[in-house]
């Protein structure tokens, strides 16, 4: 099957939206529950100048690499090496890069569904009855010790980020503008 290069390909709507959508892959969900644990066992100031020392020296020349390799070539990662380096096996970058996101796809799907499952108890109510830390790990506890609560939560995760994946195709098949 042969894949027209001239078809019109997708662009972000906004510098914004790209702008928070490179801040949201970036910062993570591990960066918002750990780094602050983290930051207070391994220094506090210390650790944080070395972190971000890091994030510039390293984190932003693998991003604006990225960008650039994919902005040049116009492909996905796999494609993008083959086009770049033909008869190399850099290829093998764009695959590992293409697997390592269905790897975070799969932690962040089981602890969105998590992060559900309590936004589900606290509105419901049963969060804000707790008296003790035993009262909210034995809640953790029953809720991971139930595989089928956890497959769930994770469904349903997964299911509203289909919906809102289809809504933006949905937009620009009826004409409406997105944001």
């Amino acid at each position: 099957m042969q894949v027209d290069q001239k078809a019109k390909r997708e662009k972000w709507g906004s510098k914004t939206g790209f702008i928070l959508a490179a801040a949201g892959s970036a910062i993570g969900l591990g960066n918002i529950w750990r780094f602050p644990y983290v930051l207070g066992e391994n220094g506090g100031f210390a650790f944080l100048l070395i972190y971000l020392i890091c994030v510039v020296m390293i984190g932003l020349p693998i991003m604006g690499a990225e960008m650039v390799i994919g902005r040049g070539s116009k492909r996905n990662p796999f494609g993008a090496f083959k086009a770049l380096l033909p008869g190399s096996a850099w290829w093998v970058v764009g695959v590992i890069g293409i697997l390592t996101g269905f790897l975070i796809l799969s932690y962040y799907n089981v602890v969105a569904g998590w992060t559900l499952y309590y936004l589900f108890k606290s509105v419901t109510g049963v969060i804000s009855g707790f008296t003790s830390p035993d009262a909210a790990e034995a809640m953790y506890e029953g809720f991971v010790g139930n595989s089928g609560m956890v497959v769930l939560f994770q469904f349903l995760f997964t299911l509203l980020g289909i919906l809102v994946v289809s809504q933006g195709e949905i937009g620009r098949a009826s004409g409406r503008e997105r944001v």
